[in-house]
């Protein structure tokens, strides 16, 4: 015995297959097979409305917020063309800018390693009083190996 209204076919045009539990895509509305619900397995060109995703400034990784109805990438391309902080200057900004100060070294430091008798600024290698012939110290506390 067959149930002639019971099901319906696959809107994909290579499935057509009949589906008795057939799926409704809430972007564009057509019913398909569970092979082919997802947005990507029937190419659905509605997908923008739903497929709800924050993309991310390529330049600046700022998140771009993009309105319901809206295509992401011109709004990402607006953004890169009027509201991006992005700054080619920035990424070549020198990391290790504190010079030692014992004569003859050339190392420099991201952060500073200040001498505690002395004040001068030196590279790890040269950080202990012995190191750098600390001129302020009588009793030098420790030497690096």
């Amino acid at each position: 015995m067959e149930f002639p209204g019971l099901g319906e076919h696959c809107s994909e045009r290579t499935c057509k297959q009949l589906d008795f539990l057939p799926l409704k895509c809430d972007a564009c509305g057509e019913v398909f097979c569970k092979d082919h619900i997802r947005y990507d397995d029937h190419k659905c060109s509605s997908a923008y409305k739903k497929n709800v995703q924050v993309p991310v400034c390529p330049l600046c990784n700022a998140p771009i917020p993009v309105q319901k109805g809206e295509i992401p990438d011109i709004v990402v391309g607006a953004h890169m063309d009027k509201d991006c902080k992005y700054n080619p200057a920035q990424q070549k900004q020198k990391i290790f800018t504190n010079k030692c100060l014992k004569p003859g070294c050339k190392r420099k430091e991201m952060m500073k390693v200040v001498c505690e008798q002395c004040g001068g600024n030196f590279c790890i290698k040269h950080r202990h009083p012995l190191d750098h012939d600390c001129k302020r110290s009588s009793h030098p506390i420790s030497k690096a190996g």
